[in-house]
This record gives structure tokens, C-alpha cells and sequence, in this order.
């Protein structure tokens, strides 16, 4: 039954709660950002001789740290696997994206690089759950 008062005024969740809603978020952005990473696989060809180099690190390195950044550490990520490591590099090619690779580029085109970026860190502060991979090894070195 429909109860409006704890429709309009919820209570806390419980840790089991909030921790599906992270790993639904875990499942959800990190198959999104994969999806990134496998478009530049697939066109690693063409793209290594166009794709941006802010950093000035080189194409090539730039877009194998943008696939690293957008393939594997998304794995790990939807995983819970070294959950806060691995997103580091995924917060930092979003940074690197918004903020120096499409600076000039009108924000309507580059807004998505935000949203990856406060998403990350958002999800960063709150911790993998407990259901993940870090949790399981947390629980058995404790």
C-alpha cells in the first residue's frame, strides 16, 4: 500500500540499501564509460593520428591512457576491485577531457566529461558498498 508520508519523508537507508544503489551506479557508468573506451579501440587506427594530446605526452600515449582510463579501469570499477585506485585514472581522463581537451569546445559538447567527473568523485567519497570485491578482501584481512 501507498504510503505518502514515507513517500515525501523517507527514512535513512540501511547500508545494504545504499550499497545497491552504488553498485547499480557502478554497473550503469562504468558500462557506459566502457563503451567509450571500446569506440577507441576499435577505431585505434584513425584515431591515433588525430586523437588530442593536451598533456603533450604524445597521440599515441595519450589515447592509450584515455582507453586505459575508459576500458580497464572500468572493469575493476563495476567489479569493486581496488575500487578507489582504479578511479583515479577514470576521473582524471574525464578531467583531462572537459578541461583541456574540449576547453574550446561550446559546453553542450563537453558537459558529458563533467558529469563522468562529479559523478566519479562522488562515487569515490562514498566507497565501493558492500557489494564489492574490496569488501570481501576488507573482510578477510579484518
Amino acid at each position: 500500500m501507498f504510503d505518502l508520508n514515507t513517500f515525501l519523508f523517507p527514512l535513512p537507508m540501511d547500508i545494504a540499501g545504499i550499497s545497491a544503489l552504488i553498485l547499480a551506479a557502478r554497473i550503469a557508468f562504468g558500462a557506459m564509460l566502457m563503451h567509450h573506451g571500446i569506440a577507441k579501440v576499435k577505431n585505434f587506427a584513425s584515431l591515433s593520428t588525430t586523437f588530442p594530446d593536451p598533456l603533450g605526452i604524445g597521440i599515441k600515449t595519450s589515447l592509450v591512457l584515455a582507453i586505459f582510463g575508459e576500458l580497464i579501469c572500468p572493469i575493476a570499477f563495476i567489479l569493486g576491485f581496488l575500487y578507489r585506485l582504479c578511479m583515479i585514472p577514470m576521473m582524471f581522463t574525464m578531467f583531462v577531457a572537459f578541461f583541456l581537451a574540449m576547453r574550446k569546445a561550446p559546453y553542450d559538447q563537453k558537459e558529458l566529461g563533467l558529469v563522468y567527473l562529479l559523478l566519479f568523485v562522488l562515487l569515490y567519497i562514498a566507497g565501493p558498498g558492500i557489494y564489492s570485491i574490496d569488501f570481501l578482501i576488507a573482510m578477510r584481512v579484518a
